[in-house]
This record gives C-alpha cells, sequence and structure tokens, in this order.
C-alpha cells in the first residue's frame, strides 16, 4: 500500500489489535515499516545517515515519508542503549560571551547535524575547577566524544580524559605534546604577517599585549611578534611587550597602561586578539592618543563587527566557521575509529588591513 501524502491524515489498523493508531499515539519503528511496506532494519538503515546509503533510493524515500506521515521521532535513547553512542557532542568554551565563539560554534553544530550529532555547550569562564565541573557533567551524560576550546599548552585534565577513551579535538587551541588532535590556525604565521605590514608602513618601534603564556594562542603568537620584528631587522625591546592574564579587554586596557606609562616609545601596537585590541584602543581614547595619526593598532581574530568599531581594526582573520566545522568532522573521525591517526591542522590565517593602521607620525 502506498504510503500517503507527506503532511496528509494518516491512520492505520495495526495487525491483531482491532483498533486505529492516529498521528498523536506512540509511533515506533516497526509501524513505519509496516506503513512503508519494509522489514524493520531496512526502514532503521533508511533513517540513519550512517547507513542510509545501503537502501535503494525509492525505498529510502519511501520510509521517509512513512516516517513524516505518522510523525515519528527516533528513540535516540533505545538506539543508545544497542550503540553504546548518545549521538551527542560535548563543547567547553572559556567564554561564551566572547564573540569569537559563536561562529566556531556554528560550525561544529552545523558538521554534527549531517551525521544526527547534538552539541552540548559548557562554559567555563576560564576556571579550572569550572572546566573539570563541566567535563565531568559531560562525561556524566554519555557523550561521545568533546570539541575543546579551553585547553591549556599543558592539560592533564584533558590527556587524562582522553587516556580513558574519550574521544577529544581541540579547537583553536593546541597543546604542547601534540598528543590530542586541533584543529586551528597558524598564530605564528598570523602574527608575523602583522608585523610585516606594520614594517613597511615604517613603523620602526612595535609594541605587544601578549596573551596569557599558559595558552597555545597567547605563546604561539609571542613567538611570532618576536620571529616578525627579526624577519623585518627591527629591533626587539622587552620592555615594549606586557603580556595579559585573561584574552579579555580589561586586561587589554591594563596592558596599554602599563606600556603607555613606561617612558619607551613606539608608533604601533600589536595585540595577541581583538579583545585586547579593544582594551588597547580604549586607553588611548583616554589618554588623547588618536589611532591612527598617533598609534596603528592590530588584532587578531577578526571577530564580528570589527569593521564597525571607529577606526576600522586591521585584524588577522582566523576563519572560524570553518574552524568549527573542521574540528567536528575530526572528532567524527575519531569516534568511528578511535584508532584515527591523531590529526593537527592549521587553517591559513589573513590580514585584514582596516583604518587603524597607517605610517607613523612625522612620516
Amino acid at each position: 500500500m502506498p504510503p500517503p501524502a507527506a503532511g496528509g491524515p494518516c491512520r492505520f489498523r495495526q495487525a491483531g489489535a482491532g483498533t486505529e493508531v492516529g498521528v498523536d499515539a506512540k509511533v515506533t519503528l516497526r509501524d513505519v515499516a509496516r506503513l512503508a511496506e519494509v522489514h524493520p532494519a531496512t526502514a532503521s538503515r533508511a533513517l540513519n545517515d550512517e547507513t542510509r546509503g545501503l537502501v535503494r533510493e525509492e525505498t529510502a524515500r519511501r520510509v521517509e515519508q512513512a516516517a513524516r506521515a505518522l510523525g515519528y521521532r527516533p528513540d535516540h535513547l533505545a538506539r543508545g542503549l544497542k550503540t553504546r553512542r548518545s549521538s551527542t557532542v560535548g563543547v567547553l568554551v572559556p567564554d561564551i560571551m566572547n564573540p569569537l565563539f559563536p561562529p566556531i560554534l556554528r560550525g561544529i553544530e552545523d558538521r554534527l547535524a549531517r551525521k544526527a550529532y547534538v552539541a552540548l555547550i559548557g562554559n567555563t569562564d576560564n576556571d579550572a575547577e569550572r572546566e573539570r565541573r563541566v567535563l565531568e557533567g559531560m562525561r556524566d551524560r554519555s557523550v561521545d566524544g568533546l570539541i575543546v576550546a579551553t585547553a591549556r599548552r599543558h592539560d592533564e585534565l584533558l590527556t587524562d580524559a582522553a587516556r580513558s577513551g574519550l574521544p577529544i579535538v581541540l579547537v583553536n587551541r593546541v597543546v604542547e605534546d601534540h598528543v590530542l588532535p586541533s584543529v586551528s590556525v597558524d598564530d605564528q604565521l598570523g602574527i608575523r604577517t602583522a608585523v610585516a605590514h606594520l614594517a613597511r608602513l615604517g613603523h620602526r618601534r612595535i609594541a605587544h599585549v601578549a596573551g596569557p603564556q599558559s595558552l597555545s594562542t597567547g605563546h604561539g603568537r609571542y613567538l611570532g611578534f618576536l620571529a616578525g620584528l627579526q624577519a623585518s631587522g627591527l629591533e626587539v625591546d622587552a620592555e615594549l611587550v606586557t603580556f595579559a592574564e585573561a584574552f579579555s579587554e580589561p586586561e587589554g586596557f591594563r596592558c596599554a597602561e602599563e606600556l603607555f606609562s613606561g617612558g619607551r616609545s613606539f608608533t604601533a601596537v600589536v595585540a595577541a586578539n581583538d579583545m585586547l585590541a579593544l582594551g588597547v584602543l580604549r586607553s588611548m581614547r583616554g589618554r588623547g592618543i588618536s589611532c591612527p595619526a598617533d598609534c596603528s593598532l592590530v588584532g587578531f581574530n577578526d571577530m564580528p563587527l570589527m569593521d564597525r568599531i571607529q577606526p576600522p581594526l586591521s585584524t588577522v582573520r582566523l576563519p572560524q566557521y570553518e574552524v568549527g566545522a573542521e574540528a567536528a568532522q575530526v572528532l567524527l573521525e575519531r569516534i568511528a575509529d578511535s584508532q584515527a591517526p591523531v590529526k593537527i591542522l592549521y587553517l591559513p590565517p589573513e590580514l585584514v588591513v582596516r583604518e587603524s593602521t597607517a605610517v607613523p607620525p612625522g612620516d
């Protein structure tokens, strides 16, 4: 019997039951199979993205029509008991309020959705104890794996979790010994590109607001700053480097105040991320320093709306959506094969030149 048109009324009589079942009743996979006139195993394969290819396309469409007509919803709990998978992935971020992360999360969710996975988001507020509790909560909910944006260069918590067999992929972070798969950008290359841009404009005294050195992003960008100065034949002056304790606007402001009150002259600042750059810009405004007429400024990440501030910020673009999507893909591969090789992927950064950089004053 052909399935009814999608969205139309659907009532059928269960074999041996003697009663009609409507769309409001609890519909099972067996009900879908009966309406589509296939075996329940075939219906199961047709409704599973991973096994749909084993079913003829015409049969798969018939099963999908029957499922829609009946209002069938897969019982993920029952499936999880059989497959020992929950179809959920935990995602740990250090600060959900940071505009960097929504595009990354969108990339993660879109890629996971292709395999019918759901992401559970956990915010750690850059607090190690909270991170431990969130991670344990994710494991208690039997997530199939973790995507983590909170890793430190040496992270025993994540290393121990991975040793226990939980698939883990880092996003926008790398651990020092490369034992965990990761997807990020080439931080050193990005900052070297920013320094080279300022050197071409004629800047010779360039300061750096560095990120936390416990994080790969902060440390890698600091090393890139030093390498960029050397490649451009510029002096490395330790007095022109300040280290932020967090990638935050208040820390950017604090570090900029330290630089401007230090008595050392400079005509440009490279900030390790856009949030720090916003803090530097606030310090400039408070001191009556014009950007870029008196001092140029470059950030990192190209967060949303960085082209809308005044002046629009020159920054190193991190392909945020793509980083998230690739991290999700690597995790799905490790869930499918726990022996898959450890991938360390670096996506290329891109310098975006806007109005916060110009030739130094006097040139």
